[in-house]
């Protein structure tokens, strides 16, 4: 028999479980995901813990002392803000299942993270990039011609449609050979959009296309290797990448899959493209997500005004008689 005044309680491994079962059916969370909401609430409850509090009845200067916390231990405020962001969810949770009767999380303020703009290769480098892999295409014989080729189709399609880098490896044969002009990309979260490919990138698709189909492993893989997975790794063509890049001028530490997306988002703003229409080429969940490249715009504006305009470049200068 319960005591009067007690309630019942899941433990709180239950209910975190319950939790991520939830974002999981309910909402697609990818299995990377998942794994991050549970460490991070693995953290909090083991911080309530130390000070006798249970998730269910924690208050709000409860998670704001935790906030502190880690401040204290030198985790960035990104990480702190991703942290909130799960307590929230948790909490939300809790309450909407009955476990809880208030969200102290609702009225917490988020830390602002530092805004890091991505790194961007100007026009003229991309260009530079995937012109010296077209002309090694072009040149490359016998075995090589494959790999080189490979490469050719990595960087233009890269370059062309700003796929994350793991959304481009996981492509098949049959998604790149199914319509000409768009590419339908499962991203995160299963959720599913359509991406435009340009003719340009498409003539290199197609060549690429007619040698894979030359090989004799008939796998689904649109691009193939010789590992364990059958599928070219992301590290594998990371090092292809700065190698390439490397050839065409380009320094090798400013290359990454990830800075060809940003080029991509990028020039589509500076041509004028809607914030909206990049958000979902690019797979963004939130469109704050996408807003970060306006403030690449932004910082690339100033400059542009600081080195050319007449009066911003007096302004230093003394006048005279």
């Amino acid at each position: 028999m319960k005591s009067s005044g007690q309630t019942e309680r899941k433990s709180v491994p239950v209910l975190v479980s319950r939790f991520l079962e939830m974002m999981a059916a309910e909402r697609g969370a990818a299995q990377n995901s998942l794994a991050a909401y549970r460490r991070d609430l693995e953290d909090y409850i083991a911080s309530l813990a130390r000070q006798n509090a249970k998730a269910e009845t924690a208050s709000t200067d409860q998670i704001r002392d935790y906030l502190a916390e880690i401040e204290a231990d030198g985790l960035s405020r990104r990480t702190a803000a991703r942290r909130l962001s799960a307590i929230r969810q948790f909490h939300a949770f809790l309450l909407s299942e009955g476990f809880s009767t208030h969200n102290p999380a609702q009225i917490v303020e988020s830390p602002k993270p530092q805004r890091i703009l991505p790194d961007v290769l100007s026009a003229e480098e991309i260009t530079a990039l995937v012109t010296t892999a077209a002309q090694e295409a072009q040149a490359a014989e016998g075995k090589q011609a494959f790999k080189a080729w490979r490469l050719h189709a990595l960087v233009s399609l890269l370059a062309a449609t700003g796929l994350r880098v793991s959304e481009l490896l996981a492509l098949t044969r049959r998604q790149l050979a199914a319509e000409p002009e768009v590419l339908t990309i499962r991203g995160k979260g299963g959720r599913e959009r359509l991406v435009p490919v340009s003719p340009q990138a498409r003539a290199v698709l197609n060549r690429y296309l007619a040698l894979l189909a030359s090989r004799e492993d008939g796998g689904k893989a649109a691009f193939p290797s010789h590992g364990k997975s059958g599928v070219l790794s992301r590290q594998h063509f990371a090092l292809e990448l700065k190698a390439l890049a490397a050839r065409a001028g380009i320094a090798a530490s400013r290359i990454s899959p990830h800075v060809l997306r940003h080029g991509f988002a990028t020039r589509l703003l500076d041509h004028g493209a809607d914030l909206r229409a990049v958000q979902q080429m690019l797979g963004h969940a939130d469109i704050s997500t996408t807003q970060v490249y306006t403030h690449v715009q932004a910082s690339r504006l100033t400059r542009a005004v600081e080195d050319f305009h007449p009066l911003a470049r007096a302004k230093g200068r003394t006048k005279t008689r």
